[in-house]
């Protein structure tokens, strides 16, 4: 899924365009038992409860596409037999209504999430007439050919309400205030199938993570029966790995520099396409070819790529923190450049001492004091 199309089943959430008509949920206490299950319609919440509700959905497809939203392909072996893939789909196909496989939902979750305390799982089922569109683009909201069925499920910690003072009226006075378990928003949740080319794609999945490095790829692997994909923070590591064991020790400050930019233009030049910008093993070396690197060091690059990131590790760009800026850091010292400045740094011998060199212009402060005149040591 892109972002336009994320996009347009999130507005399925708003209060006045919702598309859901069923809903389930269970309550997991601390000793991983089920408090309760509740499957009922959405009428059957008041306008406060489906308020919350609402929010909570909306939270799910919220947060950077490769970064808190993942799209997910199934393997084939989780399509046959008793895959994951064809449980989900039966799932879907039941509207959230047949007891049994809800309850075998409900377990499979409960058994394989790595949490320590109290939360709430709630999934929705519904149907969307996905509208047409015209040449222009212009939503065509007669033209519906595609009818989208899915269902979302979110994962929501429960915690004890902080502790506080406040106002009994009863009594007249301030008194510690009533602590209450209170539904937090999702840390994780999964749409399926995912709404691709704006119609369902039940090979694939779009799973949400409150904090994009901590993916539970154990849990998705048992759950989905798929492979989770590195974290924003794995995917730097291997980067820079990848750097490193390419280069070792011809590694510079030109050609980090250099890579710096071509990623930022890779960006700069896709920027206009929804999905996120992923670096290819081929597309990685293209790029460290464009950066200055001789064709002996990257004649093993795709095994070196395999052997670093996996046989299906990606590297988004947007998650390099090469893109935000520029660090570099000696004994005692960081420095940090915006990209767009960070080819003003070189470095030269200074006295016989390899230093860093960065120009200076006006607008100078050290630690917020305004420098109006620094001496030449020269």
């Amino acid at each position: 899924m892109n972002k336009k199309e994320i996009s347009e089943i999130r507005k399925l959430f708003a209060k006045d365009s919702c598309r859901i008509d069923s809903l389930a949920a269970c309550y997991v206490s601390i000793e991983k038992e089920k408090t309760f299950v509740i499957n009922e319609a959405l009428s059957s919440l008041s306008e406060e409860e489906l308020q919350y509700h609402l929010s909570i959905f909306h939270k799910c497809l919220g947060g950077t596409l490769g970064k808190n939203l993942i799209n997910m392909e199934f393997p084939l072996d989780a399509e046959f037999g008793e895959g994951q893939q064809k449980f989900l789909l039966n799932l879907r196909d039941s509207g959230l209504k047949e007891e049994e496989i809800l309850e075998k939902f409900f377990d499979l979750i409960i058994a394989n999430y790595p949490s320590s305390d109290k939360y709430y799982i709630v999934a929705i089922h519904g149907n969307y007439d996905v509208p047409g569109k015209g040449k222009d683009g212009a939503v065509l909201e007669d033209a519906s050919e595609i009818v989208y069925e899915y269902i979302l499920c979110a994962i929501c910690p429960v915690k004890l309400s902080k502790a506080a003072l406040g106002y009994d009226s009863d009594a007249n006075r301030i008194r510690e205030r009533v602590r209450d378990w209170v539904v937090e928003a999702p840390e994780k949740a999964f749409l399926f199938p995912a709404f691709n080319d704006r119609g369902p794609d039940i090979h694939s999945m779009l799973y949400y993570t409150k904090k994009a490095e901590e993916l539970f790829p154990e849990f998705v692997e048992t759950v989905f029966g798929t492979t989770s994909p590195l974290s924003p923070e794995t995917q730097t590591e291997t980067f820079n790995s990848l750097i490193t064991e390419t280069l070792g020790d011809e590694v510079s400050l030109e050609i980090v520099q250099r890579v710096q930019e071509n990623i930022a233009e890779v960006i700069e030049q896709n920027k206009e396409i929804p999905e996120p910008v992923e670096l290819t093993p081929y597309e990685m070396k293209e790029l460290l070819g464009r950066s200055g690197v001789e064709d002996e060091k990257l004649e093993n690059f795709e095994k070196t790529f395999k052997e670093v990131a996996g046989e299906k590790g990606t590297i988004i760009a947007d998650n390099l923190p090469v893109v935000k800026q520029l660090k570099i850091k000696a004994p005692d010292i960081e420095i940090k450049v915006k990209p767009e400045s960070a080819s003003l740094i070189s470095h030269k011998m200074v006295d016989g001492v390899l230093s860093i060199v960065i120009p200076v212009g006006e607008g100078v402060e050290v630690n917020g004091i305004a420098v109006k005149h620094i001496e030449n040591q020269e």
